[in-house]
């Protein structure tokens, strides 16, 4: 049985908790990678039945466009897990009132919710490599349009899970006020997946959807390092997309910093 070793540092086993349940029911590790299989399945026979009658759209030849899809399906992973099932929600901790063990911690209740969140992203993103390898093995995917390509859709795609990040915290804090955040989790979810290009790359939609959305933080999470990969943004301005998810990172980090000030002001500790 795989469990945490009591040597680790405390950081290191806050990390560990949710990839070992997932580890821990082999079921689980099953269904992932069966539904994966035909998510990937489908997006690919989908592109290439839209692309049956026409080589190249919105600057998208089939080769990028397949790409880019099956690497969305891919990158969605890395924030796939599950917590509910587990009973380890922010409002369902607040619900039963295990919340309070947060702030009793030797770990920071910040610092506690970051930790989770990497060991969560680690092992999404252990999925992601095993995927993109099998797919890029067997041609599924076409290889980065070049080496500096790969490079900056590296980084890019590092800001913005961060932003990612961000935004799924403060949808949390929000339980702090209203104690339950289902319809603002399925809003996100939902603006996250329309606007990031999950749904579908943002080249294809009209051009006041696209100046919309670039305006907002939800693109530099998916549409942004997948248009660096395939080629459809050029390399020179990956520098001016980098900037912007960073400054989306830091505006949200300073937002969700003094939101968790104020919620650790409305949990109240009773007895020593």
């Amino acid at each position: 049985m795989i469990e945490p070793n009591p040597r680790q540092p405390l950081a290191l086993r806050a990390a560990w908790i949710t990839p070992l349940g997932e580890l821990l029911a082999p079921p689980r590790i099953a269904a992932t990678a069966i539904r994966m299989v035909i998510q990937i399945f489908l997006v690919v026979y989908l592109w290439h039945g839209l692309y049956s009658h026409t080589s190249t759209n919105s600057g998208l030849d089939r080769g990028q466009a397949v790409t880019f899809a099956v690497l969305a399906v891919l990158i969605t992973r890395i924030r796939g897990l599950d917590r509910f099932a587990g009973r380890d929600t922010v409002f369902q901790h607040l619900a039963y009132g295990t919340i309070v063990y947060w702030f009793l911690r030797p770990l920071a209740p910040r610092r506690y919710y970051v930790l989770r969140a990497l060991g969560d992203q680690a092992y999404g993103f252990a999925w992601v490599v095993v995927g993109y390898a099998a797919c890029l093995a067997s041609g599924v995917i076409e290889p980065p349009a070049s080496g500096t390509a790969a490079a900056a859709c590296a980084a890019s795609l590092l800001l913005g899970q961060a932003v990612l990040y961000e935004l799924t915290l403060l949808t949390d804090l929000m339980c702090f006020w209203t104690m339950h955040n289902d319809s603002a989790v399925q809003m996100i979810q939902f603006a996250q997946n329309l606007l990031s290009g999950a749904y579908a790359p943002l080249w294809y939609f009209p051009a006041w959807f696209i100046t919309m959305s670039s305006f907002l933080p939800f693109q530099s999470t998916l549409n942004t390092p997948l248009s660096l990969y395939i080629g459809r943004i050029p390399v020179r301005q990956a520098p001016g997309d980098l900037l912007f998810q960073t400054a989306w990172v830091v505006a949200l980090a300073l937002i969700s910093r003094l939101l968790w000030g104020r919620a650790s002001r409305r949990v109240a500790v009773q007895g020593g």
